[in-house]
């Protein structure tokens, strides 16, 4: 059994993400990983909604969208970036992510190297899934406690 959330899934994003780095090699802009990633995960198998939009609401109105990289398989957020080292912003916005979706897992991929990085954030309490699962919906509010995973890549 497998104790990580999602564990064969993330293994398998991080996977594509490797080959997607190994074929294009560091230095390029990241959303040409991103799109790269996109097609390796797809000739995978997996389903990828790519650019979502989620609507925030706060009280009732909305306040504005939030656009994740992806989303593969409807459980996992994943987003590619091409930075010297993850940062605070970065985990923080995956938190964000991670709350307003309900989702479980999210995936940091770095591009920046020769050597693929990586760090999941994982949600630190389940969330009770709404009877309307629309990710804007008042009830998915207060669903969100998550912490950073210790587990990394480099």
């Amino acid at each position: 059994m497998d104790i990580l959330v999602h564990g064969e899934l993330s293994r398998s994003i991080i996977g594509a993400a490797m080959a997607v780095l190994n074929e294009l090699k560091p230095g390029l802009d990241e959303k040409l990983y991103e799109n790269a990633l996109v097609i390796e995960l797809r000739e995978r198998g997996h389903q990828v909604e790519q650019q979502k939009r989620i609507s925030v609401h706060y009280k009732g109105h909305l306040i504005g969208t939030l656009i994740p990289d992806m989303v593969v398989d409807g459980k996992v957020v994943v987003d590619p970036k091409v930075v010297t080292a993850f940062n605070d912003s970065h985990l923080a916005q995956m938190i964000g992510y991670l709350a307003k979706t309900g989702l479980d897992l999210a995936l940091l991929l770095n591009f920046k190297h020769a050597k693929l990085e990586w760090r999941r954030v994982v949600r630190s309490e389940p969330a009770e899934q709404p009877e309307n699962p629309c990710p804007s919906a008042p009830s998915a509010v207060n669903q969100s406690r998550a912490s950073v995973a210790l587990s990394e890549g480099d």
